[in-house]
């Protein structure tokens, strides 16, 4: 667990988010991951028609992109979905479920758009992530 991240449920007088953190803060090194989307390391989709198969790649490739920077899954603070159809919000949540804890869920937020890059994508995820600076 990284205790240099608070992540808040529900902050006096809010209800509470339904998986999700309304407020996740802490100190460190801030990493920007860009929209990731469900491609394989060759480029190609993954999990065509399948909303929760294309979430599992999106989060495979965003721990990949922290990885990079020296992060992992644990260090998110924010995630902000983009779903080409809300209803695909189910198989989503039940991907990430499978890697963050239900007590450090990162804030979220989600958006219906009209289109990604390709028609076969499903979903696109940027995430934020704070990292713990180490003592030198």
């Amino acid at each position: 667990m990284n205790s240099h991240l608070t992540h808040v449920a529900a902050p006096e007088g809010v209800a509470p988010g339904r998986g999700y953190s309304h407020v996740v803060w802490g100190t460190g090194r801030f990493i920007a991951v860009s929209g990731q989307c469900a491609f394989d390391e060759d480029g190609s989709v993954v999990g065509i028609d399948d909303p929760e198969v294309q979430a599992r790649q999106v989060f495979e490739n965003i721990r990949r992109c922290l990885a990079a920077a020296g992060a992992s899954l644990e260090d998110m603070v924010k995630l902000t979905y983009f779903v080409t159809d809300i209803q695909h919000l189910t198989g989503i949540r039940t991907a990430r479920d499978e890697v963050f804890a239900p007590d450090r869920l990162p804030a979220s937020s989600a958006v219906q758009v009209s289109a990604l890059i390709l028609p076969e994508l499903l979903v696109e995820i940027e995430a934020y992530a704070l990292v713990r600076d180490e003592e030198r």
